[in-house]
């Protein structure tokens, strides 16, 4: 189990990043048949980008429901459509089984977002939390001082 910070912190960006959501809803729960491969196939890449820090992942958090979200942490868009093409990974693969599964049923969909974050105009707070989001891959800060409040830490 995580080590719960016990201060109030703030995570700091030292260049621009990338925050990309990604996920799939199940809309026929009583197809799993359709939509657990696409669940395990994330199970698949994540073990794959942390254990390759090069290609640009940087940390995720992940959220369950009918629709299962994952909030990924990326250096920059390069490195994420590097991986997304990459034919030695473990996502094309996956990509292209999902797209010729698809025609055959809505039982599953999948989306993404693409987010590009200027590094000074972020800001985050944490109070008795463990590494979380992007506390995990900022440089963490006591919230004080000219980190106080959260205009502060946007700088206005």
């Amino acid at each position: 189990m995580a080590k719960i910070n016990k201060n109030r912190i703030t995570s700091v960006a030292d260049k621009d990043f990338v925050v990309f959501l990604i996920g799939m809803r199940i809309n026929n729960w009583f197809a799993i048949h359709h939509w657990l491969p696409v669940f395990l196939a994330m199970g698949k890449m994540l073990p794959e980008l942390y254990k390759n820090p090069d290609l640009g992942f940087k940390s995720y958090e992940m959220g369950f429901g009918r629709t299962i979200i994952l909030i990924q942490y990326w250096e920059n868009t390069d490195k994420l459509i590097a991986y997304a093409k990459a034919k030695d990974s473990e996502h094309l693969p996956a990509w292209k089984a999902f797209n010729k599964a698809a025609m055959k049923t809505s039982a599953v969909g999948i989306w993404h977002e693409t987010y590009v974050i200027d590094k000074s105009k972020t800001e985050n707070i944490y109070v008795n939390m463990p590494p979380f989001g992007f506390g995990k891959v900022g440089e963490i800060q006591p919230a004080q001082g000219k980190r106080n409040s959260a205009a502060q830490r946007l700088g206005e």
